[in-house]
């Protein structure tokens, strides 16, 4: 099961290519702050969060029927897409990253074959986990790998219309590569569709900065950014297409396009050095952040001790002034041999 999921930035869009009925966005140009694009991701999955989101763009839905899948794609190098469906403004550009999301999935469905994949393939970053990794073991990852499957006849070449574009200017080649890596994912998942109709939800988040490149080599108003910028419209749509039809109509399709972030991106890695780095990291004696969870937590605590507490006056009382005559044998023995001394 998954959610397919297109994301964009301020100073950028975030916009909504395919999703099924149960997910209900709302068409209006309210804005997203760029931070909280990946708790759109989880709340549309049905994950929960740590504080509420009050944005109208995402509405309540059906709580009983959950997206199957989500990919998102960020598009670095330019403000908007001229993509099909709702857009929104995007209010603070900021990095971001759906590791939460990647991270919930794991868990709660550790032992089940959920799809999780978060791919840069210009930093030729590449993240998975979980059982279905066996499958996308096979997809290329590398620039090199990407290269070899261009220049193959299956490749996406054959069937894209270049323009000005080159096969053999690295920039161009960069570029390509990362479409020819959303066609291999969806004719993966095309071989391999058990996996969209398992009852584990999926993740793909892809960032792509081949158009970023194109147009610092060859200026943004030049005719190479231009045919780029249509090439990969259309490619977005055949891959969200694609993707939404492979799990039945259960996947929102969302695309971010940011033309640069405010901040680079920090991960958040767990590490020993780290840990034991935080322990000195508060020398004010401030006190601890809240914890969402805490409201939730105290209340349990309290009327499970009112409960149990009340339970034990109840029961003293009774048995305090319990009458022997209806307690058991042997009282009534003891009384009839009383009675004959």
């Amino acid at each position: 099961s998954s959610l397919c999921l297109f994301s964009g930035v301020c100073g950028g869009e975030f916009s909504i290519l395919r999703s099924p009925q149960s997910v209900a966005f709302r068409d209006g140009s309210w804005p997203i702050p760029g931070e909280r694009i990946p708790d759109v991701a989880a709340l549309t999955m049905g994950f929960s969060v740590e504080e509420d989101l009050p944005w109208p763009g995402l509405g309540v839905g059906d709580l009983f029927h959950r997206p199957q899948a989500t990919v998102l794609v960020t598009v670095k190098g330019v403000d908007k897409l001229p993509v099909k469906g709702f857009s929104y403004p995007i209010e603070n550009a900021v990095p971001f990253s759906l590791d939460s999301v990647a991270n919930a999935i794991h868990t709660l469905f550790s032992e089940e074959t959920p799809v999780v994949l978060q791919l840069a393939p210009s930093e030729e970053r590449v993240y998975m986990v979980g059982k279905a990794n066996a499958v996308f073991e096979d997809l290329s990852v590398t620039l090199r790998q990407l290269r070899s499957c261009l220049f193959q006849d299956s490749s996406i070449l054959s069937s894209l219309p270049l323009n000005s574009l080159s096969r053999n200017n690295e920039v161009d080649l960069l570029f390509l590569s990362e479409l020819q890596v959303l066609h291999d994912i969806a004719s993966l998942l095309s071989r391999h569709k058990h996996l969209a109709k398992d009852h584990s939800p999926d993740l793909y988040s892809l960032e792509l900065s081949g158009l970023e490149e194109i147009g610092k080599r060859y200026g943004e108003d030049s005719q190479q950014f231009k045919d780029a910028s249509q090439i990969l419209v259309d490619s977005l749509q055949k891959f969200a297409d694609e993707m939404f039809n492979l799990y039945g109509g259960n996947a929102v399709v969302e695309v971010v396009a940011v033309k640069e972030f405010n901040s680079p991106l920090s991960r958040k890695t767990r590490s020993i050095l780290q840990a034991s780095q935080s322990k000195n990291e508060n020398p004010y004696n401030l006190a601890y952040p809240y914890n969402y969870d805490y409201s939730v937590i105290f209340n349990i605590v309290l009327w499970m001790m009112i409960g149990l507490a009340l339970a034990v006056i109840v029961i003293s009382y009774n048995l305090w002034n319990m009458d022997p005559g209806y307690d058991s044998i042997i009282y009534r023995m003891t009384n009839q041999k009383i009675r004959m001394d």
